[in-house]
């Protein structure tokens, strides 16, 4: 219960929004999916003003966006382009690019890490879900 109360904040805000929290011994786990791309970066400031630089390897937040299969993703990489790949997985052919901020169509999730989506010149192929958030 210790860990619960430490992140108590990161806790309620997980909880009030789905999530699941177990108490695994000497980590705390926080599982689900959240609205949007804010709150799971206010979820990441929480825990890094608890832990600083995440040292203390006491919790582990597995929190996804939720996004919706034919909705709009957005690319939200730093400021190079996303690949869109032939396959899920890096050893695939490079078949278009996205650049970033473009907002793109989500086909389907293939699985959490890589999701089919359609460019906006119609180019179909798997990119690296990280790079991707829900327009809301």
């Amino acid at each position: 219960m210790a860990l619960q109360e430490k992140y108590k904040e990161l806790v309620d805000l997980a909880r009030q929004y789905g999530a699941t929290v177990s108490d695994e011994g000497n980590v705390l786990r926080v599982r689900g999916e959240v609205p949007s791309g804010a709150l799971k970066d206010k979820m990441w400031e929480i825990y890094d003003r608890i832990d600083p630089n995440f040292k203390n390897n006491d919790l582990i937040l597995d929190v996804n966006v939720k996004a919706t299969e034919g909705g709009k993703v957005k690319v939200v990489t730093r400021e190079s382009n996303l690949n869109i790949r032939k396959g899920p997985g890096t050893d695939q052919p490079i078949v278009g690019k996205a650049a970033h901020g473009d907002v793109i169509t989500l086909i389907s999730k293939a699985n959490n890490q890589w999701w089919l989506v359609r460019d906006n010149d119609g180019e179909e192929g798997y990119c690296y879900s990280q790079y991707l958030e829900p327009v809301q």
